[in-house]
C-alpha cells in the first residue's frame, strides 16, 4: 500500500535503515550481489515506489526525492546504492509502457521488480502482433531480485539494415541470467549477463527510443502526473550520476570521523590539527553540495514547465546532461581528494574508504556518466550547432 507521511516519510525511514545497511557493506561486497535483507528493507520503506503510479500503490513523487533516497542509501553501502537507484527508476519508465504492460508487472504484485540493460544489443525482427528478439547483454545489476527487465534492441529490416531501436520488457521465464560479475568496484551490484534465444515480445511491450526522446509514452494515457511527461535521458542519466554522489558522501563522513581519531605515524601529530586536511575536508563538502544542488535545480525546473504544460527547452535537457556528467566528475574528484590523505591504515581491505573509492570509479565507468561527449554536446548546441543524441 502506498506509504503514510508520502515521500518524506520514505526518507526518514531510508535513514533509519542505513546503520544496518552499513554493517553488511562488507557482506554485500563478499557476495557479489546485494543481500535480500537490504532489498526488502528497502521496500519495507516504500523505496521503490517513490517513482510508482498510484494506480499500483506508488507514490508519484518527484524524481529530486528518489535521488535524495539513493544518496542515502549509497552513502551506506556503494553497491546497494548503485541497484536500489537502477530498480527504483524503473516503475517510472515502466508507467509510461502501454497499460497492458504495466497490469502484467505490478497487477498481481505491486512490489515486482525490474532490472535493465539498456544497449542496444539484441536484435528484434518484427512478426505479427510482436517481435521475435534474441541478444546478450552485460552489466544488468540487481537482476536476480527482479521479476523483468528491460532489454535495448535494434528492429532490423528486410534488408537486415536497423530501422528502429526499441527498449523491450521481458519476464523472467524469458531469459536467462548468467552469473559473471566479478570486478574490483560495484562487486556487490551482481551485474550479471541476460541471455535471450528467439522469444516473441509483443508489441505493446517495446517502446522505442524516438517516442522517449519526444517524451511521449502510451502509458501517459492512464498515468497522465507530470512526473511522466519527463525526458527519459533526464530522469535515467541523473541516476545514474546520483548514486556516486552519494557514494562520495560515505567516503567523506568516513574521512571525517577517521580523521578525528587519527595519529600521524611519523610525527605523532593529530591529523585533525593538520590545516591541509581540513582544506580538503571544506572543498569536499561545497563540491558535493554544490553538484546535487543542479541536479535538483534542473529537474525542478523541468518539471515546473510540464506543470505548465509548456515544452520542456532543449538548453535545459543539455544542462541537465551537463550538470549529471559534472556530479559525477564531482563525486570521483572528492573521493580521490580523501582518499589520498587518508593514510596507509584506510588501504586495509574491509575499510569504508577504500571501499567507496573502489565503487566510485567503477561507477564512473557507466557510458552515461562519460563527460567529454555531453560536454562536447552542451558546447555544440551553445554555438548553434545541431545535436543529435537519443539520451536526451
Amino acid at each position: 500500500m502506498t506509504t503514510p507521511g508520502g515521500a518524506p516519510a520514505v526518507l526518514d525511514a531510508v535513514r533509519e535503515l542505513l546503520p544496518t545497511l552499513r554493517e553488511r557493506a562488507q557482506e554485500t561486497e563478499d557476495a557479489r550481489r546485494v543481500p535480500e535483507e537490504n532489498i526488502k528493507g528497502l521496500q519495507d520503506t516504500g523505496f521503490f515506489r517513490l517513482l510508482q503510479p498510484r494506480r499500483y500503490e506508488g507514490l508519484e513523487a518527484s524524481p529530486v526525492d528518489f535521488y535524495r533516497g539513493v544518496r542515502l542509501i549509497s552513502s551506506a553501502c556503494g553497491s546497494t546504492g548503485w541497484v536500489s537507484s537502477v530498480l527504483g527508476v524503473h516503475p517510472w519508465q515502466l508507467a509510461i509502457y502501454d497499460d497492458r504492460a504495466q497490469q502484467e508487472v505490478w497487477g498481481d504484485d505491486p512490489a515486482t521488480l525490474v532490472s535493465s540493460s539498456y544497449a542496444p544489443m539484441g536484435r528484434a525482427t518484427a512478426v505479427e502482433g510482436g517481435f521475435q528478439f534474441s541478444g546478450r547483454w552485460s552489466f544488468s545489476s540487481g537482476c536476480d531480485h527482479a521479476q523483468w527487465v528491460f532489454l535495448g534492441g535494434l528492429v532490423m529490416g528486410d534488408e537486415g539494415t536497423p530501422v528502429d531501436f526499441r527498449t523491450f520488457l521481458l519476464p523472467r521465464a524469458d531469459y536467462e541470467i548468467e552469473d559473471v560479475w566479478d570486478t574490483i568496484g560495484l562487486r556487490g551490484t551482481g551485474s550479471n549477463d541476460i541471455i535471450v534465444k528467439d522469444v516473441f515480445v509483443p508489441e505493446y511491450r517495446t517502446l522505442s527510443f524516438m517516442d522517449t526522446g519526444r517524451c511521449f509514452g502510451p502509458g501517459q494515457e492512464v498515468n497522465d502526473a507530470p512526473l511522466y511527461k519527463l525526458p527519459f535521458a533526464s530522469v535515467f542519466s541523473c541516476s545514474i550520476a546520483v548514486p556516486i554522489l552519494g557514494m562520495a558522501q560515505g567516503a567523506y563522513d568516513a574521512y571525517v570521523g577517521w580523521t578525528k581519531e587519527r595519529v600521524r605515524a611519523s610525527t605523532g601529530g593529530k591529523a585533525a590539527d593538520d590545516s591541509f586536511n581540513q582544506i580538503r575536508i571544506a572543498e569536499s563538502a561545497a563540491q558535493l553540495d554544490a553538484a546535487a544542488m543542479q541536479i535538483e535545480r534542473n529537474i525542478d525546473e523541468e518539471l515546473a514547465y510540464v506543470e505548465r504544460g509548456d515544452k520542456i527547452p532543449m538548453a535545459l535537457r543539455v544542462r541537465v546532461r551537463r550538470d549529471q556528467v559534472n556530479a559525477t566528475a564531482a563525486g570521483i574528484a572528492s573521493v580521490d581528494r580523501l582518499f589520498e590523505s587518508a593514510g596507509g591504515r584506510a588501504l586495509r581491505a574491509g575499510t569504508p574508504i577504500q571501499r567507496f573509492w573502489r565503487d566510485a570509479h567503477a561507477g564512473r565507468v557507466h557510458a552515461i556518466n562519460d563527460p567529454e561527449k555531453v560536454r562536447v554536446m552542451f558546447g555544440q548546441f551553445e554555438l548553434g550547432i545541431k545535436v543529435q543524441d537519443a539520451w536526451l
